[in-house]
């Protein structure tokens, strides 16, 4: 009898960042900066940047890396970041740089969602499967 096999293709991270800094994450340059320095602390190659301000104050943006990509919007008048960071391949660790990311943030807490993407047992039938959990960052 054949061996099942299971493999994914990615996995991608959606966090809700609740209690940020809103000097923070109204500072284009800043934000810009700590998702680039996301992607170096998960140890991916960096291939293109860019990043907005849209009204009243927030920040839009997105870091393409070798392995898929990780963006923003934030809203500091209400202290909220979203992100989204997608990573395929085996080389890269996503969740130290979105711990890297939301503390940066100045976040106090964060709902996180990791979608394993692209899993196949081996027929190409692909499908996804879903965790979420909560992280606490105050002192």
């Amino acid at each position: 009898m054949p061996k099942e096999t299971h493999s994914a293709i990615g996995h991608h991270y959606i966090v809700e960042a609740s209690g940020c800094d809103p000097k923070i994450i109204s500072d284009v340059s800043r934000v810009q900066q700590i998702l680039v320095k996301a992607a170096e602390v998960a140890g991916a190659k960096v291939w293109a940047i860019s990043f907005n301000t849209f009204p009243p104050s927030g920040v839009s943006g997105v870091v393409v890396i070798s392995e898929s990509h990780i963006s923003t919007h934030t809203w500091p008048e209400l202290g909220y970041g979203a992100l989204d960071f997608y990573t395929c391949g085996e080389h890269v660790d996503a969740e130290k740089g979105l711990f890297y990311a939301v503390e940066a943030f100045g976040a106090s807490s964060s709902h996180i969602t990791e979608i394993t993407r692209g899993i196949d047992e081996g027929d190409r039938d692909y499908f996804h499967s879903l965790v979420t959990w909560e992280e606490d960052f105050e002192d």
